[in-house]
């Protein structure tokens, strides 16, 4: 275990679901890194070193398979001593319009980026509860996708999953903030992740789509995942305290901003 770089998350402890890799083992090591006690949730293992992390718990399920996910958690909460933080991560990607991808698909992304949260968070919740007893709050943080607000070409699927997810959310937030369960999400734009990297090989050219969706963010660039898990980072914390049914974007002004072509002038 590295020597934290504060001692913000002391004491609480924090389960990471999809956390081997991506957004995930940033978040992972962005809690661990300010004291938490981390477990991650994953089909697999992260790996340890540089590009890994060292010091977390890792346990293994699919987000899609309920009895896995609640074997998971309960073990998590009692490796770690409990549950304060919950950060839904675990997702899929999709491609097309609507017309591209068949029920199965559909079925499969909703089940993974969806029902995945619904089963985490449920097999969560009484660990939680028992945290903002003993501590006053606990927190849960989804992450969704500027997809949820914003229309992308050839997002369709993949847009409604993170619809439903940012809805969820807000309902989620407002059944248990009587419970003092704050529940958040980040809205990342296209983020350097290896699902972004897996989307760009599969292009005809990947370097002119990876400029394309750099160029789409008006900040001209990728989102990093380390920029997404201190997204994530600052709602989990304690200093959000008063903060929830929020959503957070890190897209590089992708949705809040409308920016004249280059050379337009003012009017």
């Amino acid at each position: 275990m590295t020597t934290p770089l504060t001692s913000e998350f002391e004491e609480m402890a924090a389960l990471v679901t999809g956390g081997a890799s991506g957004i995930g083992l940033a978040t992972a090591r962005y809690l661990a890194d300010r004291g938490a006690r981390v477990a991650v949730l994953d089909r697999v293992a992260p790996g340890t070193g540089p590009a890994g992390a060292s010091g977390v718990a890792p346990v293994i399920a699919d987000v899609s398979d309920d009895a896995a996910v609640r074997a998971a958690v309960a073990t998590a909460a009692s490796t770690l001593g409990g549950l304060d933080i919950l950060v839904n991560n675990a997702g899929v990607g999709a491609s097309g319009t609507v017309e591209d991808n068949p029920d199965d698909e559909w079925r499969r992304v909703m089940d993974i980026n969806v029902l995945g949260i619904v089963r985490t968070s449920r097999a969560a919740l009484p660990h939680l509860r028992a945290a903002a007893q003993r501590r006053g709050q606990a927190v849960i943080v989804n992450t969704c996708s500027v997809a949820a607000v914003a229309g992308l070409p050839q997002r369709a699927l993949y847009s409604a999953s993170k619809g439903a997810v940012y809805s969820l959310t807000l309902a989620m937030a407002a059944d248990h903030i009587a419970e003092h369960i704050r529940v958040c999400c980040v809205n990342p734009g296209t983020a350097d992740t290896p699902w972004v990297a897996r989307l760009l090989a599969a292009a005809d050219d990947p370097e002119a789509e990876r400029a394309a969706l750099a160029a789409r963010q008006p900040m001209g660039r990728l989102v990093s995942a380390a920029e997404v898990a201190a997204a994530i980072g600052y709602l989990a914390s304690p200093l959000a305290g008063a903060t929830t049914g929020t959503a957070l974007s890190v897209d590089g002004g992708l949705t809040g901003l409308r920016l004249r072509p280059p050379g337009q002038q003012a009017r």
